[in-house]
């Protein structure tokens, strides 16, 4: 068990950001740095023991300051989807950067997972090792109201999940929508596509989308289409369906109403075959983006692998996108005197 500090890089303007790495008993190990508070090493074993990187990403911070890069980061102040990048609030209109097409994808540029992070606390005292970074999203910053105090904490427990727990409290009404943006290819090897992995959803809907990717409003039942997963299957059966969202995506990328209460729930599992791992996958979010890696941006990642299209498989819990402007889905704003507080849970296991 440990927490190992040590810097990651020098940013543009000379800041330093920090890398911090926790390790339980087991040898599970995740390193995080206060860039985005980013996830950039996952380390798990494999049915034999060994050890392997299930998350993609970048070996320097150069790779990680890319526009639109998002690789391991937690993402806000809204993650995914805002339709025409703008909301109201009390007849305030609050315009936002049209960073996708007419939309606003992440509250990028200058988002949450563009920003330096702090240590706020850490534990380092038992087998299961966790650090607490920080941030305050100032009041105006890519056009949200009010400051948003933000508190993510990553824990490794002694059977090997990663937990992440988010906190936020604000001095004025405010969207809120976090999630961790990993890409995951729990093979252990980034050369190998993700197709042949099984993934199994509990969702018996998904929102259904505009060509821009930007809800209806209404849910579709996934029964008899290539988004049921209520049924283990690997993510390449129906990615090549006859579907003309797929089509035009080149894969996977909805939202996934979670079955379940407002609590704690499974919210799916993924199982690689030939490396034995498992990732269950656990929060108290009502929806799951599914993002199969369609496309990455020129570049190259770790080891000097050039990422290649479905070579990962991002399952982010979150609020629906776009659920501001929805008020049949289940989200509110998060408003002064409350707290946002959310979990969600990467579980490693093998068979």
């Amino acid at each position: 068990m440990s927490l190992d500090k040590s810097i990651f890089g020098v940013m543009p303007d000379g800041t330093k950001v920090e890398s911090y790495t926790l390790k339980n008993a087991n040898g599970m190990t995740a390193q995080i740095i206060t860039y985005g508070c980013r996830i950039v090493k996952l380390l798990t074993p494999d049915k034999n023991g060994k050890f392997g990187d299930v998350v993609l990403g970048h070996d320097n911070l150069e790779g990680y300051l890319e526009k639109g890069d998002v690789f391991g980061a937690v993402v806000g102040r809204f993650a995914n989807r805002i339709g025409g990048a703008e909301f109201t609030i009390d007849g305030k209109s609050y315009p936002l950067a049209a960073n996708n097409g007419k939309n606003s994808l992440h509250s990028a540029p200058g988002g949450i997972q563009d920003r330096i992070w702090k240590l706020k606390c850490s534990s380092n005292d038992d087998d299961s090792p966790s650090a607490a970074f920080s941030y305050c999203s100032k009041d105006g910053e890519s056009g949200f109201p009010g400051n948003l105090d933000i508190t993510v904490t990553y824990s490794l427990s002694t059977d090997n999940a990663l937990i992440i727990e988010y906190a936020a409290r604000t001095d004025h009404e405010t969207p809120v929508n976090l999630t961790n943006h990993s890409y995951f290819n729990i093979s252990g090897n980034a050369k190998k596509d993700v197709l042949s992995q099984e993934l199994q959803i509990n969702a018996d809907s998904i929102t259904a989308v505009g060509p821009d990717l930007i809800p209806t409003g209404e849910l579709l039942p996934v029964a008899g289409t290539a988004y049921d997963f209520n049924k283990s299957k690997t993510i390449g059966q129906d990615i090549r369906a006859n579907d003309s969202l797929l089509k035009s995506c080149g894969g996977y990328d909805h939202n996934f109403v979670l079955k379940g209460a407002d609590g704690m729930k499974k919210a799916g599992e993924l199982y690689d075959q030939a490396s034995g791992r498992v990732m269950s996958v656990f929060t108290d979010m009502p929806g799951m983006q599914v993002y199969t890696g369609n496309s990455f941006r020129d570049g190259v990642g770790k080891d000097g692998i050039t990422y290649l299209p479905h070579h990962a498989v991002c399952l982010e819990t979150q609020f629906f996108p776009d659920s501001v402007h929805h008020a049949n889905f289940p989200y509110q704003n998060l408003k002064p005197g409350e707290k946002y507080k959310r979990t969600t849970i990467y579980k490693f296991t093998v068979r």
